[in-house]
């Protein structure tokens, strides 16, 4: 429920509130929420009066004015007010767990876990078919490869973020892929599968969109640092990429220490 915007001003100390109708406490002091930006840790949970609400709340939690944050919580007003703290927290450890390439110790117990998940399941085994068919098949939409397996999409990607959890996939801004931990503990035991080379360099993000995506990667553009050549009026010629996507490209290249061309 927090949007791309708001994530990034997060990370950056920018926003450090939300405010949210609710009724009960959704979330607890101390919880680590997973986003795109990594992790983001509530600090505080308290109720309030949306009457005390002043200029600095409206500020902190990135609302263009006192007046637009109130307009913001009169929907669900017979429900309480809460003001979440938050800060930034680190980033997300699976992104660091993806590079880490198991022994073979690990994979064992990495695969007797995926065994367990096999007998446990409702539609049979799917691990190993899971991580074949995203090997195979990487940037593919989560609909086509669950169709392929007979599958219902939620269900499969609640199954595939279990993969995630512990490294062995990872999310695209379309569909997946295996993380290197993935490719060694599907390879284990057997010849390593022949695959094309990983791309370098930072992948676009996932908050600009599949559209966008699809328009970029039709336009030879894969990576955050080959937009660098790039200009906003480039960007605004391709058919599906707006300016919502615009921002978060040129926030992924501040980020990198870059800008667009011109």
């Amino acid at each position: 429920m927090i949007r791309p915007a708001e994530l990034t001003a997060i990370r950056q100390g920018q926003i450090d509130l939300a405010f949210r109708r609710w009724d009960r406490p959704r979330v607890k002091v101390g919880t680590r929420l997973r986003t795109s930006v990594g992790l983001i840790e509530v600090t505080s949970v308290d109720q309030v009066a949306t009457s005390s609400l002043r200029a600095e709340d409206a500020r902190r939690a990135g609302a263009a004015s006192l007046a637009a944050l109130r307009a913001g919580l009169a929907s669900k007003a017979e429900r309480p007010a809460y003001r979440v703290g938050l800060r930034y927290a680190g980033p997300d450890p699976r992104t660091q767990l993806r590079e880490q390439i198991p022994d073979a110790e690990e994979i064992g117990r990495l695969r007797a876990w995926m065994d367990r998940l096999d007998a446990a399941s409702s539609h049979g085994p799917w691990t190993r078919e899971t991580l074949r068919l995203i090997d195979e098949n990487p940037g593919v939409r989560a609909p086509e490869l669950a169709e392929e397996l007979g599958r219902e999409t939620l269900s499969w990607k609640a199954d595939v973020r279990k993969l995630k959890e512990k490294g062995l996939t990872e999310s695209l801004a379309i569909g997946y892929r295996l993380s290197p931990r993935g490719e060694a503990v599907l390879d284990h035991g057997g010849p390593a599968r022949r695959r094309d080379p990983r791309p370098t360099g930072t992948g676009l993000p996932r908050s600009i969109g599949a559209q966008a995506t699809r328009a970029l990667h039709a336009a030879g553009v894969s990576t955050v640092e080959e937009l660098a050549g790039w200009t906003e009026v480039d960007l605004d010629g391709l058919h599906g990429v707006g300016p919502v996507a615009v921002a978060r490209l040129r926030e992924a290249l501040g980020e990198l220490g870059r800008g667009f061309a011109g």
